[in-house]
């Protein structure tokens, strides 16, 4: 498979970008302001995210009705040359598919049930394009035009079969495999499109189970999940608690079980997760006074109304330390003892005071 095969998402300069997210001003039993009063939201969380979030194309686009009309290939039809009897050849809409490396053509069929990478939401027949573009002895298309294509048709065809309930912030991502420049070669036109798990770096190495159709979207993790981070900010990619990381889940949310009818505003949102994951922050790190020795701060994203019409109505409690230039990096996990950039966080005085250092030649402060 060529570096082409698996796509990378890359930004779309129309993307709408995500709204932000919350940061909690929570207080001790004995009033004492655990957080710091900025607002650290999730769109310092979507910087990182943005090149998978933001490649997920409006859903105004509608089905193949482009003036370039492509047509769904019948994988039941005729084999086409190069494809063979493999996974890539036969795969058809609903499919799930496994690869053990990127750069290689061994993809598998799996059940849907059980851990995969990419699931199958259409199987396009380039040949159908109007012109030369993809016709005999045509060149093997660069990145950038297959990026265009997947925009294009794939996002389209994903909302289609997910009967218009794909969500643009959810989790999945639009994603398309192509036959590779050896089965182009030989004459196979035919592109998967697809769903899939993306961190931010373009990595499609996470797994899920269960079709999108059948699954919450809500872009969340476990709780104890600890996701990487890069140049200060988070790779949106699991990692070892244990290895340096951006941030940590403390707890899944359902708003759907607090908030009925509508979508209910941020501010409203805001209000409830400030409280609950106040609360969680207590029991997570073993004691209300735990998060500000930490020297910690407690953050969640908010769902839009697009998402929480579709069906997305959880949010992640999430713990880490925020800068001005992204997060912090943090070394094991926040139960525990941990390292924020390299040193042991300095808790503030118990009194609530903090006594500056005399300037140099200064009386010390009385």
């Amino acid at each position: 498979m060529s570096s082409h095969d698996v796509p990378s998402q890359e930004p779309d300069p129309g993307a709408e970008p995500p709204a932000g997210a919350g940061s909690s001003s929570a207080r001790s039993k004995a009033g004492r302001i655990h957080l710091p009063a900025h607002k650290l939201r999730w769109g310092l969380l979507a910087v990182a995210i943005g090149a998978v979030v933001a490649a997920l194309v409006t859903m105004l686009i509608s089905g193949f009705r482009s003036s370039h009309g492509l047509e769904a290939h019948d994988p039941a039809g005729p084999a086409q040359p190069g494809r063979a009897n493999t996974a890539f050849g036969t795969a058809r809409s609903g499919d799930c598919l496994n690869w053990s490396s990127a750069k290689t053509l061994d993809l598998s069929k799996t059940n849907c049930a059980d851990k995969h990478l990419f699931e199958v939401t259409a199987d396009i027949d380039l040949s159908a394009y109007p012109g030369r573009e993809f016709g005999p002895g045509s060149r093997f298309p660069d990145s950038l035009r297959f990026q265009e294509l997947r925009d294009e048709h794939c996002t389209p065809a994903a909302t289609a079969y997910l009967g218009g309930k794909f969500d643009p912030r959810g989790r999945f991502v639009v994603g398309m495999i192509n036959p590779g420049d050896d089965g182009w070669r030989k004459g196979d036109r035919t592109i998967r499109c697809g769903l899939q798990l993306v961190s931010a770096n373009g990595n499609a190495t996470q797994q899920t189970v269960g079709r999108v159709r059948d699954s919450d979207q809500s872009r969340t993790f476990d709780p104890g999940t600890c996701i990487g981070i890069n140049q200060n900010l988070p790779t949106n990619e699991p990692t070892d608690c244990a290895k340096p990381h951006a941030y940590e889940v403390m707890s899944v949310v359902d708003l759907g079980a607090h908030f009925t009818g509508g979508p209910p505003n941020s501010d409203d949102q805001d209000k409830f997760m400030q409280d609950e994951c106040a609360r969680v922050a207590g029991d997570y790190l073993g004691g209300q006074d735990a998060l500000i020795n930490k020297t910690l701060t407690i953050f969640w994203d908010n769902i839009d109304a697009r998402s929480w019409l579709i069906g997305s109505h959880k949010l992640n409690c999430l713990v880490g330390k925020g800068t001005q230039g992204g997060f912090s990096t943090i070394t094991g996990s926040a139960k525990g003892d941990i390292m924020i950039d390299g040193q042991a966080p300095v808790p503030p005085p118990s009194s609530g005071r903090s006594t500056p250092q005399p300037l140099p030649g200064a009386a010390p402060p009385r």
